[in-house]
C-alpha cells in the first residue's frame, strides 16, 4: 500500500472510533475495556501469524523493546487518555493532541539520532492553528477548575507515553522487525500490564450483556487496533514516527464530519478555514508542498 492509502486508513478508522468508544464507557472499568480490546486484537493477530506461518521468534532485545511499546503505547497512553476524558472536553483534547508531533520530533532526534525535519514542525504548527480555529467555539464550555488542570495533566502524560511508544516502535522497525509480529507481541505484553493493573486497582471483572458493547468492542479490536495500528506502524516504518503522527490532527476532522451526520454539528466559516489550514499543514509535513514554495508565497504576499 502507498503512504497515502495507509494514512487514509488510519484517519478514517480512528476518526470513527470516537463513536464506538462511547459504547464502552459505563458498566466496565476503562482499563478492562482496553484490556478486552487488545485481548481480541492480539488473538486475531496471533491466529493470522499461525495460519500464514509467520515467524514469531525474535531476539531478546527486541522483546524488551516490544514490551516497552506495550506498556507505553497500548497501556499507559490509553489508560491516561480515558481518565483525562472525564475532566476535559474533546475539543481541548483534540487541540492538545498536536503536541504528540512535537514530542515525536524531539524524541526521535534525542533517542534515534535522526534529523529534525523542519517541514514537519511547520506542518504541525499550521495544524495546531487550524485545530484552534475549528474548536475555539467549544472553549466557551470550558470551566477553569482543579479538574481541568488534572485533565490536562493526564492528557499530557498520555501524549508523552504515546510518543515514547512511537519512537521505540520506529527503532524496532529499523531493526527489520515485521509490523504484524511487532504488533502481536506489543499488544500481548500490554495485556500483562492492563490485567495486572486492573487486578491491583480492584477493578470489577464483568462481562456486560449489552450487544452494543460487544459490537463496538469488535469494531475497536478489528478495525481500531489490528488494521489501524497495522497501517500506522507501516507508516512509521516508511516515513518516520514524526510524519506518521500527523494522523492525530486528521482523524478529529473525520469525527467532526460524522458528528455532522449523526449529531447535527453546525459548520461555521471559521471551522471550514481551519480544516483547510490543517490539510495544508499536512501537505507541507508530508513534503507535498515544498517549504521553499511556501515561504516564497508568504514573502510575496507580505
Amino acid at each position: 500500500m502507498s503512504n497515502i492509502q495507509l494514512f487514509v486508513i488510519c484517519t478514517l478508522i480512528w476518526g470513527s472510533t470516537w463513536i464506538a468508544i462511547t459504547f464502552q464507557l459505563g458498566e466496565v472499568a476503562p482499563v478492562l475495556s482496553v484490556a478486552y480490546r487488545f485481548t481480541l486484537a492480539s488473538l486475531l493477530l496471533g491466529i493470522f501469524c499461525v495460519v500464514k506461518k509467520l515467524p514469531l521468534k525474535l531476539p531478546l532485545h527486541i522483546h524488551f523493546k516490544m514490551a516497552a511499546v506495550g506498556l507505553s503505547l497500548y497501556t499507559l497512553d490509553y489508560s491516561f487518555l480515558y481518565e483525562s476524558q472525564k475532566y476535559i472536553i474533546s475539543a481541548v483534547l483534540a487541540l492538545m493532541s498536536s503536541c504528540i508531533i512535537y514530542i515525536n520530533v524531539f524524541m526521535r532526534r534525542a533517542f534515534l539520532k535522526k534529523p529534525i525535519r523542519i517541514e514537519v514542525l511547520v506542518g504541525a504548527t499550521l495544524g495546531l492553528l487550524g485545530m484552534a480555529m475549528i474548536f475555539v467555539p467549544e472553549f466557551d464550555k470550558v470551566q477553569s477548575t482543579e479538574y481541568l488542570t488534572l485533565g490536562i495533566l493526564l492528557a499530557c502524560i498520555s501524549f508523552v507515553c504515546a510518543s515514547i511508544g512511537n519512537v521505540v516502535s520506529e527503532r524496532i522497525l529499523d531493526h527489520g522487525t515485521p509490523v504484524i509480529q511487532m504488533n502481536f507481541w506489543a499488544m500481548t505484553y500490554a495485556l500483562v500490564f492492563l490485567y495486572g493493573y486492573a487486578f491491583i486497582s480492584g477493578a470489577e471483572f464483568v462481562l456486560p450483556k449489552a450487544t452494543d458493547y460487544w459490537l463496538s468492542l469488535l469494531f475497536l479490536s478489528v478495525f481500531g487496533s489490528v488494521l489501524a495500528f497495522g497501517a500506522f506502524m507501516k507508516l512509521v516504518q516508511q516515513i518516520g514516527s514524526d510524519k506518521a503522527a500527523y494522523v492525530v490532527l486528521m482523524y478529529p476532522l473525520v469525527a467532526l464530519f460524522l458528528s455532522t451526520l449523526f449529531e447535527g454539528y453546525q459548520w461555521q466559516l471559521q471551522a471550514l478555514i481551519g480544516v483547510i489550514i490543517v490539510l495544508f499543514g499536512n501537505a507541507i509535513a508530508m513534503g507535498k508542498v515544498p517549504l521553499h514554495w511556501f515561504f516564497r508565497k508568504s514573502i510575496k504576499t507580505n
